[in-house]
C-alpha cells in the first residue's frame, strides 16, 4: 500500500506538526481558566443593543477593576468576562454598570477558589497518568502473544508513541489560540484530551488486530520477509472503516462546534483536532513504524551473523 511505500513522507509530515506543536507548547503554554487558577466568570447579553468592547472594558475600569480582568466576545450580542475572585455584590456592581447604555441580561456567574483550582489542577493530571497507564497494561496484554517479526513490547510502543502524537496536537493549537485570541483551558479540555486518548488508541489497536489476524495466517518463518505486505493488505482492509468511522464522528462535532454554547465550542475544537490527528497517525504514522521497527530488527540480526562469522 502506499502509505507503507511513502512512509518516510508521512513520518516528515508527523515531526513536523509535532514540532511545531512542541515550539507552541515551549513558547507560550496553554492560558489556565479559572477552573485551574481560580476566579470568577461573568457572562451578559445585550438583547437589544449591544455595547461595544472598547465601552465596556471603559465601564468595568470605572469600577477600579483596572487590569484584573478579561473581555471576550460570545455569539452575536455578548461577553464573557473573567476577573479575579470577585463577591455578589462586586458583580451586581459590574452588571449594573454594563447596562449604563443598554439594557443587559446576566447569562450565568461562577466563582471558583484558587484552593479548588489547585486541586482541580492535580485530579486532572492523576486521571491523565492512571489512563495512561491503564491504556499502556490493555495494549500489553492484548498483544502478549505476538512476538515474530515485532515484538509484542514494541506494538505497545508505537501506541504509545502514537497518542503523545495525538496529544501534543490539540495542546499546541490551544496554545497558539491562548496566545493570540485569549481561547483558556478548562476541565472540559481535560475531558477532551482524555477522550482524545481513547479514541486514537481505540483507532490505532483496530489497524494492530488486523495486522495480528493477518498474521496469524502466515508461518513465523516467512512472517519476516512478507511483514510489509502484511501491514499493507491490513491498512486496505481498515482504511475505508477507519475513515467512514472518523467522518461520521467529525461531522457530528463540527456541527457541535458552528451551532453548540460558547461553553462547548472549544471543547469540541479540541475533539475534532484530536479525531483528525488520530486517525492520520493509526494509519499513517503507527502502522508504518511496525515496518521501519520489522526491518530494523532484520538489519541488526544480519549486521550480527556477519559480526559472529
Amino acid at each position: 500500500m502506499f502509505v507503507i511505500k511513502h512512509r518516510k513522507i508521512f513520518y516528515g509530515i508527523s515531526t513536523a506538526i509535532v514540532a511545531i506543536s512542541l515550539l507552541a507548547i515551549s513558547l507560550w503554554g496553554v492560558n489556565p481558566g479559572i477552573d485551574f487558577v481560580g476566579g470568577s466568570i461573568l457572562e451578559v447579553n445585550y438583547p437589544e443593543t449591544k455595547t461595544e468592547k472598547a465601552v465596556v472594558i471603559e465601564d468595568l475600569n470605572s469600577l477600579g477593576l483596572e487590569k484584573d480582568f478579561s473581555v471576550r466576545e460570545t455569539g452575536e450580542s455578548g461577553y464573557i468576562i473573567r476577573s479575579t475572585t470577585i463577591t455578589d455584590e462586586q458583580k451586581n456592581n459590574m452588571v449594573q454598570v454594563l447596562g449604563t447604555q443598554n439594557s443587559v441580561e446576566e447569562v450565568r456567574f461562577n466563582t471558583i477558589g484558587p484552593t479548588l483550582g489547585k486541586e482541580l489542577t492535580s485530579k486532572g493530571l492523576v486521571a491523565f497518568v492512571i489512563i495512561v497507564l491503564l491504556i499502556i497494561m490493555f495494549v500489553a496484554y492484548s498483544f502478549r502473544h505476538v512476538s515474530k517479526p515485532v515484538s509484542s513490547w514494541k506494538y505497545g510502543l508505537v501506541a504509545i508513541i502514537a497518542f503523545v502524537h495525538d496529544v501534543l496536537v490539540p495542546v499546541g493549537l490551544f496554545a497558539f489560540l491562548g496566545k493570540f485570541y485569549g481561547v483558556e483551558v478548562d476541565t472540559l479540555f481535560v475531558v477532551a484530551i482524555l477522550v482524545v486518548l481513547g479514541y486514537s488508541i481505540n483507532d490505532t489497536i483496530v489497524v494492530f488486530d488486523r495486522i495480528r489476524d493477518n498474521l496469524k495466517n502466515v508461518p513465523e518463518k516467512k512472517r519476516g520477509h512478507l511483514f510489509e505486505g502484511i501491514v499493507g493488505k491490513s491498512l486496505r482492509q481498515v482504511f475505508a472503516r477507519s475513515i467512514n468511522t472518523s467522518l461520521t464522528t467529525l461531522i457530528a462535532l463540527t456541527t457541535l462546534f458552528i451551532f453548540g454554547g460558547e461553553s462547548t465550542k472549544w471543547f469540541a475544537l479540541a475533539l475534532i483536532t484530536g479525531v483528525l490527528v488520530g486517525t492520520y497517525s493509526s494509519i499513517f504514522f503507527a502502522s508504518p513504524m511496525l515496518v521501519s521497527f520489522s526491518k530494523l530488527a532484520s538489519k541488526n540480526k544480519k549486521e550480527n551473523k556477519k559480526q559472529s562469522k
